[in-house]
């Protein structure tokens, strides 16, 4: 099992840049890839970014293709989302999850574990 905290949310205007953060404890944070999701108010929980165990490949919704970078950390069991050129609709509050397969998916059952989320506000 792995326990996950996200930090690193905030309130900001359009245009600027955030980095997110997700700690893990518990289980080797290496044998899990990792991935980051989304959900706006009233809206489904939303794929964002992932990250294979060894940190050599990424995947990322064609809606922050260009703008999120997901990066992982390995020795200080971190991974996180450095978000630029935020707008409006990037709105939400964003989870880290963990996958326990060495690909991770982009469907939301797949991740085992989640944080609790750190709120993300993008003001006009």
């Amino acid at each position: 099992q792995v326990h996950l905290v996200e930090s690193g949310g905030g309130l900001l205007q359009a245009g600027g840049s955030l980095r997110l953060s997700c700690a893990a404890s518990g289980r080797t944070f290496s044998s899990y890839a990792m991935g980051w999701f989304r959900q706006a108010p009233e809206k489904e929980r939303e794929f964002v970014a992932a990250i294979t165990r060894s940190g050599s490949m990424t995947y990322y919704a064609d809606s922050v293709k260009g703008r999120f970078t997901i990066s992982r950390d390995n020795a200080k069991n971190t991974v996180n989302l450095q978000m630029n050129s935020l707008k409006p609709e990037d709105t939400a509050v964003y989870y880290c999850a963990a996958h326990t397969s060495p690909v991770p998916g982009r469907s939301a059952t797949a991740y085992a574990y989640w944080g609790q989320g750190t709120q993300v506000t993008v003001s006009s």
